[in-house]
Formats: C-alpha cells, sequence, structure tokens
C-alpha cells in the first residue's frame, strides 16, 4: 500500500502506488546506486534479468512532472515485446534521486545518469529516449558518450532553444524565473494552467482538491533545486554552442506543443540536418507521451528496431510524399 509518508486517502499517493506494482510485475526491480559516498545518488527501475547479448538497452529519461513512472508506464510491455531491455532512471531531484553536489546543468545530469548505467554493468545503449527535459539530458549523453549511445529520440525536446527566444516572445511567459514557476507548480491553479498549456485535450474538470493532492505528493520536495535546473538549462544558452551529435536522431513533436514550439522542432531538424527525421504529430501538445501513447510506441518500435533503421525509412515513406520533410500523425 501506499508510503506512510503519503496520507493514506491521497489518490496520488494510490496511483503512484499502482504505478509501482505496474513495474513490479513488468519484471523491473528499484535500486538506488551511490555515485559517491552519499553525495549523489539515483533511483532506476532496471530489468530483474538483464540480456545484454540478445536484448539491447534502452534508456528512457522522463522529463519535468511527477517520477519515471507516471511518463514511462504505459511504454514498458511495448518495448519489452519489442525485445528491448529497458532503464528508467529518476533524474536528480526527482523521484528518489538527488545529489549534495552544486551543479544544476544537463550535463552533469548526462554524467550522472551514465555512471549509474556503468554501475550497473550497461556500457552501451541502442538507444536514449528522453521526453522534453530528459530530451535535453539525452541530446548531452549522445555529445558526451557518442561510443555508448547508437541512437537518439528526443520527444518535445527544445534543445535549440536560445535564451534570447523568451525576450523575443517564442514562449507563453518572457522570463527564466516565470517559466520556473509554471513548470514547478505549487498551486492548483497555477497547476490547472500547465495542464491546459501541455494537453490539446485537458481533463474537463479538474477539482482543486485533487491538484492539492498532487502538489503535496509530488511537487513540493526539491522546489528550489528544481528552478535551478529550468534557471541552468536557459541562462546564456545559444544555439551556435550546442553540439551536433553523431548518432541518427528521431524528432517526435506535438503539433499544438505551447511549452516548445514546434518552430524548435523545425530548428533541431535543420541543426541536425540529413542525420535526423522529425515527425509531427496532430491533435496533441507538449504531453504527446501521455496524449498519444500508441502513435508514439509505434514510431519507437519502428526506428528502433532495425539497427540501420531500415524499417523506420520504410514506415516513413508509407506516411508521406516524395516531398514531404515529414511524418503527421492523425
Amino acid at each position: 500500500m501506499p508510503s506512510s509518508r503519503f496520507p493514506c486517502l491521497s489518490f496520488t499517493a494510490y496511483r503512484d502506488w499502482c504505478y509501482s506494482r505496474s513495474f513490479l510485475s513488468a519484471g523491473f526491480r528499484p535500486s538506488t546506486i551511490d555515485l559517491d559516498s552519499g553525495r549523489t545518488v539515483i533511483s532506476f527501475w532496471s530489468p530483474c534479468s538483464p540480456n545484454p547479448e540478445s536484448r539491447p538497452s534502452l534508456l528512457l529519461i522522463h522529463g519535468f512532472g511527477a517520477n519515471a513512472k507516471w511518463q514511462w508506464a504505459p511504454y514498458l510491455r511495448p518495448l519489452l515485446r519489442a525485445g528491448f531491455d529497458l532503464y528508467v532512471p529518476d533524474l536528480l531531484f526527482f523521484g528518489g534521486s538527488a545529489t549534495f553536489r552544486s551543479e544544476r546543468g544537463e550535463a552533469f545530469q548526462a554524467e550522472c545518469l551514465m555512471a549509474a548505467m556503468k554501475a550497473m554493468g550497461v556500457h552501451r545503449l541502442r538507444a536514449v529516449v528522453g521526453v522534453s527535459y530528459g530530451g535535453f539530458v539525452g541530446y548531452r549523453i549522445a555529445a558526451m558518450f557518442p561510443m555508448a549511445v547508437e541512437s537518439v529520440v528526443l520527444i518535445c525536446a527544445g534543445v535549440c532553444l536560445e535564451e534570447k527566444d523568451l525576450r523575443d516572445g517564442m514562449f507563453v511567459v518572457d522570463d527564466p524565473v516565470e517559466a520556473a514557476s509554471l513548470l514547478v507548480p505549487q498551486s492548483p491553479e497555477s497547476l490547472r494552467k500547465l495542464i491546459r498549456l501541455t494537453h490539446v485535450r485537458p481533463p474537463p474538470a479538474l477539482p482543486s482538491c485533487f491538484l492539492s493532492d498532487y502538489i503535496h505528493v509530488m511537487c513540493t520536495d526539491y522546489v528550489d533545486e528544481k528552478t535551478e535546473l529550468i534557471l541552468a538549462l536557459i541562462r546564456d544558452r545559444k544555439l551556435s554552442e550546442l553540439p551536433k551529435i553523431s548518432q541518427p536522431t528521431l524528432i517526435i513533436w506535438g503539433e499544438q506543443d505551447q511549452i516548445f514550439p514546434l518552430e524548435l522542432a523545425h530548428r533541431l531538424k535543420r541543426h541536425l540536418e540529413d542525420n535526423s527525421e522529425l515527425v509531427v504529430v496532430k491533435h496533441s501538445g507538449h504531453a504527446v507521451n501521455l496524449e498519444k501513447p500508441k502513435e508514439l510506441c509505434k514510431h519507437l518500435k519502428a526506428f528502433l528496431v532495425d539497427s540501420n533503421q531500415q524499417q523506420y525509412g520504410k514506415h516513413k515513406a508509407r506516411n508521406s510524399s516524395s516531398t514531404a520533410t515529414e511524418v503527421i500523425l492523425s
């Protein structure tokens, strides 16, 4: 049952417990990896019986939100059936991961995740898959550890944003501090606004009591540290300083994303040139991984199953015209 630290009548705590049970029943085990004598710990869901010889490894990285379980639970069994070993961490200051060190950049997150993977005996990844902020971290992993990562999937990850984009009006906010307050909601009103911005079809009824419960359980830990993560992500960011990754990259974006507008997807496609493919999912927003899990799974499997992406190329050709540069799903 839910941990004693949660209210006994908490719907959020109960749902979190259900997600844990779904991971356990799918053959995963939770673990905590100590990276430097307790100063930095990473919590992970990993296979109970990994088989790296016959089952390539995928690293699934969540974005801002509750924790890894909430964002990746719908993908476990489809990707397991596709033949992968899945590694699902909590980023620093989410779930059970934390550090006493002062670093807040995505490069430090990348270093910690790869150190944890090495500690688990995983030295090569078929792919890194990152949602939103997790895509920033995944991109850094691919850039910093090119020999360890074969391919990359970035889902609504605005890695090509620049700090000046806020001042130029690209986003719904024009200040990094305001962006942080939006992504780390501390009131029902702010959480309701975030849900409206991230979903094309948000739930019609969002009682304040349920939103308050969610905030109490999921959003009150490490508020300052999460705010620092966002500020570090945006501060002095310039596209000219973003390295180009060499791995084949699949970019997936919600057509109506209001957090990271679609222009950033096209900017990333131009940045990576012919080494990438762009899929635009219609009738979805920033939370495309929650709104369209079946479509996302279909494209993940098509891109990842064949080592040379040949299957994905055929899949793309069937869904686009000869002159199209994107796959657009309904």
